[in-house]
């Protein structure tokens, strides 16, 4: 039977995921080239990098890097090249039955609806009236695009500090 996210994340699991950043360097476009579009995370994943891919095809992108960690989990666990984590944390997991099911949000990068580390609570709300709070394991809400999809937020008392796009249903995080 599958549980929603809010009952199967552990919360040193969350707080793994959601902990640390680098910002982003990009690269100035050529003179004659369209503007490059930022990069979001979601509704269904960060740039190439997809919810629900293999970890073949997640490893294709060559976005990531493998990661290895002491937790409670059966998935294999990776880190984005741009957002390297220390210790027993990993910002991506990989299912082998579901494929990639967790993405967290590297450095300032926002989802599509402009809500990432840095902004109020108030922006979040605004943002995503739908909240759902859980003492255990924080505010979420369902992804705007992707109904099998929930951000997962990390909120202190004055700003967003984390984003992680996660399938809604998943195996990995317990």
């Amino acid at each position: 039977m599958k549980q929603t996210i809010a009952l199967r994340i552990g919360r040193s699991a969350l707080v793994a995921a959601l902990a640390g950043g680098v910002v982003l360097a990009g690269v100035a476009p050529a003179a004659n080239a369209a503007p490059a579009q930022k990069a979001t995370l979601g509704p269904f994943g960060y740039g190439s990098l997809k919810l629900g891919m293999t970890e073949a095809q997640a490893k294709a992108t060559g976005l990531i890097v493998r990661k290895r960690i002491k937790a409670p989990t059966t998935c294999a666990t990776y880190d984005l090249k741009t957002q390297r984590y220390s210790g027993d944390r990993a910002g991506l997991f990989i299912s082998k039955k579901q494929g990639v099911v967790t993405i967290s949000g590297p450095g300032t990068v926002k989802t599509p609806q402009g809500i990432g580390r840095g902004s109020t609570p108030a922006q979040l709300k605004a943002a995503y009236p739908n909240l759902k709070q859980n003492a255990m394991y924080g505010t979420f809400a369902t992804v705007p695009g992707n109904p099998k999809a929930s951000y997962i937020f990390l909120v202190s008392k004055r700003m967003v500090v984390g984003v992680v796009l996660v399938l809604t249903a998943q195996n990995c995080l317990r």
